[in-house]
């Protein structure tokens, strides 16, 4: 079973070389120690605000949205990443009227995101291990319109009028019957694989069903860049190439 993560409270933010500096606070019972000084426990009951180390130095204290409190999540296998989940969201439009079906979960960190949009969200999970880090998760972020199977999708989709599926499979392929019984007309499927065989073999199992139409595959890459006054530059470093990800459309009962 995954260790349990316990609730983040406030977030303090400070710079350091123009470098941001997040902390996560779990324990406002006592005084937080970091890097830029102690913060008085008086303080840490701030909603949000200005606070003042025991050094002089100045840090912001807020609430933790959704999203601080989502990058610290628990990770086993690797995730989809927040560059992928972005592209799936615009483009499909779900929205808080939206059913959802995902696999597999992993670390949950897809459906954990869309259940944060989604009005109910069913993930699919064969192994034990991930199934359990996902739940974790789940807690963590208190996704009460999530639920996560710890079975195998390749067997059935149980749920029916489906708004999107996600699949994150070996195989994709052997899940494309039961998508497309489950989904609505109009309805998207898209899948994450990493290489393109594992592309070619879905798309090509996709359209020898009538009723749903290939709409594009992509990847994406993403560049940060350095600002230092009118110093700027491309980062060294991006993130490069994750998955392709793969947009199907049901146009038909």
């Amino acid at each position: 079973m995954a260790k349990e993560t316990k609730e983040i409270l406030k977030i303090l933010v400070g710079t350091s070389k123009n470098s941001l500096k997040k902390f996560y606070v779990k324990d406002i019972s006592n005084d937080y120690h970091c890097e830029f000084g102690s913060i008085a426990k008086s303080d840490l009951n701030k909603k949000q605000g200005k606070v003042k180390t025991n050094k002089g130095i100045g840090l912001s204290i807020f609430d933790p949205t959704f999203k601080d409190i989502y990058e610290k999540i628990n990770r086993g296998p690797q995730i989809v990443t927040l560059k992928d989940i972005g592209l799936i969201i615009s483009n499909t439009g779900i929205n808080k009227n939206s059913v959802v079906v995902d696999s597999g979960s992993g670390s949950g960190a897809l459906c954990c995101f869309l259940a944060h949009i989604a009005k109910k969200v069913t993930s699919y999970e064969l192994r034990e291990d991930f199934f359990n880090i996902s739940n974790q998760n789940k807690s963590l972020l208190k996704l009460r319109n999530l639920t996560i199977k710890n079975k195998n999708i390749y067997d059935g989709i149980d749920e029916k009028n489906v708004d999107l599926i996600t699949f994150d499979l070996p195989e994709p392929w052997l899940a494309i019957t039961h998508a497309e019984k489950a989904l609505n007309v109009g309805g998207f499927l898209v899948n994450y694989s990493p290489t393109i065989p594992q592309v070619s073999d879905f798309v090509e199992g996709c359209n020898k069903l009538g009723s749903l139409i290939h709409l594009k595959t992509v990847e994406l890459i993403e560049r940060e860049w350095d600002f230092d006054k009118r110093k700027i530059r491309p980062k060294t470093t991006i993130i490069n190439h994750t998955g392709f990800l793969t947009f199907i459309r049901k146009v038909s009962g």
